[in-house]
This record gives C-alpha cells, sequence and structure tokens, in this order.
C-alpha cells in the first residue's frame, strides 16, 4: 500500500557528494513548478492510501518560496508534511532560526537534516549541528541522517523502502563512480534479490519534476505527466514491469541474464550490480529507466 509520496522538488544542489543517488549538484536540471506540485497532490488524493509528502532534491530550500507553498497545500489537504535538507543556511543560530520558524509554524512533522562526513567532513560544528540545535530549540520534530562509509554486508532490520536515517552508503548514482575503491567484491550470481526496495508493493515513491515516479532512484513506475498518477499506481504490476519483474524473480543476477547484459564476474553489493545493469539498459528501456541525468549523463 502506498503511503508516501516524495517530491524530488530540484535535483539542484549547493553541494555534490560523492554519495548522492541523482547525481544532484549545482549545474542539475529539473525543478518542479507551483502548479506541477499542485497536480501530483490532487492526484495523490485520488490515490486515498497516502498519508505523508515530504519534500527533498537536490536541496529543496534553495527555492524555499516554493517548498514553503507545497507544505502549506499539502498540509491543507490532511497529509503529514516532511522536509529533508542538507541544512547549508545554517550560518549562524540566528540565521538557522530565521529559516526553520516558518516550517514550525507551518507544523511539519518531520525534519531530516544529513549531517555526516559526506556533507561536512568530521566538522564538530557545522551548518546542519547549527539547523539541528534551532529545530529542537523550536520544539520541532527533527532527526540526523548519517551516512556512513559504504560496506560490504549491512545488517539492516529495517523494512524495504523505509527512508535510511543512518547506515553504509548504497552504491548508486555517483557512489558508483567515487567509493568504489578497496572494497570487498562477491561474485555476480550471488546478487539474486533487491534487498532495498519493495518493488513488489511500494510504501513510498519519489516523483520529479519531469513526471518520473520513482520505485528506486532512476527505476521508474511510469510518467505522470503522460498518465495520472493515481491511474499509473492503480495499474502498477510489478511482474509484469520489464525492469521490476526480473528483479523480484531473481535480483540483478537474472536482470542481466534476461536481457544478456554483458558484465564483470564481481561487484561490490546488489546495488551496484544493479545500476550496472540498468546503466547498459537505458536506451532499450527510455521510459523505465530514467531520467538519464540519474545515471550522470546529459
Amino acid at each position: 500500500m502506498l503511503k508516501g509520496i516524495h517530491f524530488l522538488l530540484t535535483y539542484m544542489c549547493n553541494l555534490k557528494c560523492d554519495i548522492c543517488f541523482v547525481y544532484s549538484g549545482p549545474d542539475a536540471k529539473g525543478t518542479f513548478t507551483l502548479n506541477k506540485i499542485k497536480k501530483v497532490l490532487n492526484e495523490a488524493t485520488k490515490i486515498g492510501t497516502i498519508e505523508w509528502v515530504y519534500f527533498e532534491g537536490g536541496e529543496p530550500f534553495l527555492f524555499y518560496p516554493l517548498m514553503l507553498e507545497g507544505i502549506k497545500i499539502a498540509h491543507s489537504m490532511g497529509f503529514k508534511v516532511g522536509v529533508v535538507t542538507n541544512a547549508y543556511y545554517g550560518i549562524s543560530e540566528q540565521d538557522a532560526d530565521l529559516w526553520l520558524n516558518p516550517l514550525c509554524k507551518l507544523k511539519i512533522s518531520d525534519l531530516s537534516i544529513s549531517d555526516d562526513p559526506y556533507h561536512y567532513e568530521e566538522e564538530k560544528d557545522n551548518p546542519a549541528k547549527r539547523v539541528l540545535a534551532a529545530a529542537k530549540r523550536l520544539g520541532m520534530p527533527v532527526h540526523s541522517i548519517r551516512i556512513e562509509k559504504p560496506i560490504v554486508r549491512i545488517n539492516n532490520t529495517k523494512p524495504k523502502g523505509e527512508p535510511v536515517v543512518k547506515g553504509g552508503a548504497l552504491l548508486k548514482g555517483r557512489a558508483v563512480e567515487k567509493l568504489l575503491e578497496g572494497l570487498q567484491k562477491s561474485r555476480y550470481d550471488e546478487f539474486i534479490e533487491c534487498p532495498e526496495e519493495d518493488l513488489k508493493n511500494p510504501k513510498r515513491v519519489h516523483i520529479d519534476s519531469y513526471g518520473y515516479i520513482h520505485l528506486c532512484q532512476g527505476l521508474v513506475m511510469g510518467n505522470m505527466w503522460e498518465i495520472p498518477l493515481s491511474k499509473l499506481v492503480k495499474n502498477y504490476d510489478a511482474n509484469s514491469h520489464p525492469i521490476c519483474g526480473p528483479l523480484l524473480k531473481g535480483g540483478p543476477a537474472l536482470l542481466a541474464k534476461k536481457y544478456k547484459v554483458k558484465h564483470d564476474e564481481e561487484y561490490v553489493s546488489a546495488c551496484h550490480f544493479c545500476y550496472i545493469v540498468r546503466l547498459a539498459l537505458l536506451d532499450k528501456f527510455p521510459k523505465y529507466l530514467a531520467p538519464r541525468q540519474v545515471y550522470g549523463l546529459e
């Protein structure tokens, strides 16, 4: 049952982190308009099971007035609202209060702040910590997201598709380009399932300004500017999806075999192998593997 809609409000970000799943950065394209936000929220009400709406990116605070208006509308429609941010604006305690006060008045239900070595190295005092302290002073529901260096095996008891609060970086997006060195690898045929996402019954999806509905970053259900979101969700069948079907039956190993993708013998993780196979299939399935910029292209 789909419970959450996560807006990729923009792919633009003031930072260019090695762990970024979607290749965000200062030059990244793709930002929502207010009209598009309204269309998504109207479709979300038709689904009937959506409880949460998140605004993230990229960095949503780069488009602060748009984010605030989106929060107001989502809240007025009865959704619980969360925001994910790197807190770049926390230059001082006063500045942190200034930026957070409007969100506090809107009574958002969650503020998630990225604070890890990839965003601020090991600084004891940084913008994320200042914004975290300010949020606590204001009585806002807040927590830090801390992504550690990638590890080969993660004893992760969180349900598939739940947000990561703390854990090893997943090897997809820019992480594949930046973080592989020195990591232990395993044979490709060990990766026979998707350990991270519930592709059969997704609990949340991410939607970008191009209309793509992401089941996993770069793996999409469809495009809601072509087919309404509520209809796509209602008719979604993972087994008949050309990418999700093989992943459910046999993980990235089967996906590669089914489409005869040439590949290496060893990979660090299922995410790493899956990302490489999907990258090879971009031109074959442009409607289901998109947008290309999430794969570091264009």
